[in-house]
């Protein structure tokens, strides 16, 4: 199969795209947080393609993408009134909200559980792709399982160039880690599965209660069912090992001097200075920037030749919580304190 490169702006390129996944084909697909892989998240077959083209575990359950949060009552059993309030404020964005479905989602979109993860993208691409599709899309990051997600075109050619039919090239991603993932706990509780661009902080400006889950900075037992892509199985890696290490910028310069190598490289901010012999990359001088850069980050590094990296350690507030998870999954959960 060779796969074709479209673009977004070629508005007969998004009509041969939306034809594909009409005929239960999988499209690269670009949004604001990172490129998924999209297919008529109803039509078993086509979801089952998305699993092979990944090779992700049938129980990592997959994230409906909708045009607009009206539709979402054709697709879940019920909506709590928090709910809308979160979108009137968040959606179209990086927010996902897990509902309870109703039998027009198959389980092998939810990954076999009773409940689906809505989200309405705020990239004009995606919602066109939707609308012109005339389905619900499901779309995990169109990356190999495990290997990070992608934030650019080159990126899904890379990992999925003869797997799948098509990908769309939308450019550079706006966001460059996954959505945020929430449930709700009662009608004024919700719980933060997977941390993104949409934190914390937010929505307590809503007056409700948020939780942060334990799963978030902590590994899941082994054959605990999840409800939200991204907390279970090593996620976000590199070929190369990669270890966190949390110190301040002095402390990291020494443990960088102790530790460099020829085939050993450090993520550090911006602003940080190393050695001229150690071999490092930058990420961003703040969260916002280090959560657009981070994936794109660990796919040079590959390229680097990379068989070790150390990252200095993010901030863990406001988005800074959404690049430490990706680390810290990335890292398989090995931390240096210094």
């Amino acid at each position: 199969m060779t796969t074709l490169l479209f673009n977004e702006n070629n508005p007969k390129q998004l009509l041969q795209a939306a034809e594909l996944i009409k005929n239960g084909e999988v499209v690269g697909m670009p949004t604001e947080t990172v490129y998924g892989l999209a297919a008529d998240a109803c039509n078993p077959d086509a979801v089952a393609r998305i699993f092979k083209a990944k090779g992700r575990p049938s129980d990592n359950p997959l994230i409906v993408h909708l045009a607009d949060f009206s539709d979402a009552v054709n697709y879940t059993s019920y909506i709590p009134q928090l709910a809308y309030k979160i979108a009137d404020k968040f959606s179209p964005g990086p927010i996902t909200m897990i509902f309870p479905k109703n039998d027009r989602i198959p389980y092998i979109t939810s990954g076999g559980l009773d409940t689906v993860g809505i989200r309405i993208p705020a990239h004009a691409t995606a919602r066109k792709l939707i609308e012109l599709s005339g389905c619900p899309i499901a779309a995990p990051s169109a990356n190999t399982s495990g290997y990070p997600s992608p934030t650019e075109a080159s990126h899904v050619m890379l990992d999925m160039n003869g797997k799948i039919p098509a990908v769309i090239d939308g450019g550079k991603c706006q966001c460059g880690v996954e959505s945020t993932v929430i449930s709700f706990d009662d009608d004024n509780t919700v719980r933060i599965l997977r941390p993104g661009f949409v934190t914390k902080e937010d929505l307590l400006t809503l007056g409700c209660e948020v939780i942060v889950d334990n799963a978030i900075l902590n590994e899941v037992a082994e054959g605990e069912k999840v409800s939200s892509p991204g907390m279970k199985y090593t996620h976000y890696s590199p070929a190369a090992k990669v270890t966190l290490v949390e110190g301040d910028s002095e402390s990291f310069s020494a443990f960088a001097n102790k530790n460099k190598s020829e085939d050993t490289y450090f993520l550090i901010f911006d602003n940080d200075i190393l050695d001229n012999d150690c071999n490092f990359l930058t990420y961003g001088s703040n969260s916002t920037q280090q959560a657009h850069n981070i994936f794109s980050c660990l796919r040079r590094l590959d390229e680097l030749g990379a068989k070790k990296v150390y990252v200095r350690v993010p901030d863990k507030n406001g988005v800074g919580l959404a690049v430490y998870n990706r680390l810290i999954r990335a890292a398989g959960f090995e931390v240096i304190k210094i």
